[in-house]
C-alpha cells in the first residue's frame, strides 16, 4: 500500500459512502463551500453555564452574541460582542479585539469561531427554535435513563 491510495476497503470505516474521505476533495469542498454551509461550519462552543441551561454544545455564531476568546494571542480577555461574522474569510470580528496598522488606523482582528466560547446568546424566535430542536434528543435520552433507574 502506498501513502496515497488505499487498496483495502476495510481500512477506512465511513458513515456515508456518498461523502469522500480524500483530503484533496474534503479541502476543496470546505474552502469552496457556500455561505449557508459556512454558517454551520462556523459554529462556536457554548460556555458551561449555557450548555447546562440549554443542553446544547455548540451553535452557529451570529452578530450580537457575546463571546470570550479561548485560544491564541487574545485569549482570556473580558467578553466582547461579535461585531461581524466574516464568512468569506472564516473569521469573526469582536468588539475590543483590534490592532493598530503602521499608519495609525485600527483594524479588527479576525478570530476563528472555534477559538471562541459563546458566553451570551442573542436569542430571537428562530434561534430559540434551533435550541429546542437541538436539545430535544438529549432531553429524551435523559428521560430514558431516569425511567430505567426508577423501575429497578
Amino acid at each position: 500500500i502506498d501513502g496515497r491510495h488505499s487498496t483495502c476497503w476495510a481500512e477506512k470505516m465511513k458513515f456515508n459512502s456518498k461523502v469522500s474521505s480524500s483530503r484533496r476533495k474534503c479541502r476543496k469542498r470546505h474552502f469552496s463551500a457556500p455561505s449557508s454551509v459556512r454558517r454551520v461550519i462556523m459554529s462556536a462552543p457554548l460556555s458551561k453555564e449555557l450548555r447546562q441551561k440549554h443542553s446544547v454544545r455548540s451553535m452557529p455564531i451570529r452578530k450580537d452574541d457575546e463571546v470570550m476568546v479561548t485560544r491564541g494571542h487574545y485569549k482570556g480577555q473580558q467578553a466582547g460582542k461579535v461585531t461581524a461574522v466574516y464568512r468569506k474569510k472564516w473569521v469573526v470580528h469582536i468588539e475590543r479585539i483590534q490592532r493598530e496598522k503602521a499608519n495609525g488606523a485600527t483594524v479588527p482582528v479576525g478570530v476563528h469561531p472555534s477559538k471562541v466560547e459563546i458566553v451570551k446568546l442573542k436569542l430571537d424566535k428562530d434561534r430559540r427554535k434551533i435550541l429546542e430542536r437541538k436539545a430535544k434528543p438529549k432531553l429524551a435520552e435523559k428521560g430514558k435513563h431516569k425511567d430505567v433507574m426508577d423501575t429497578s
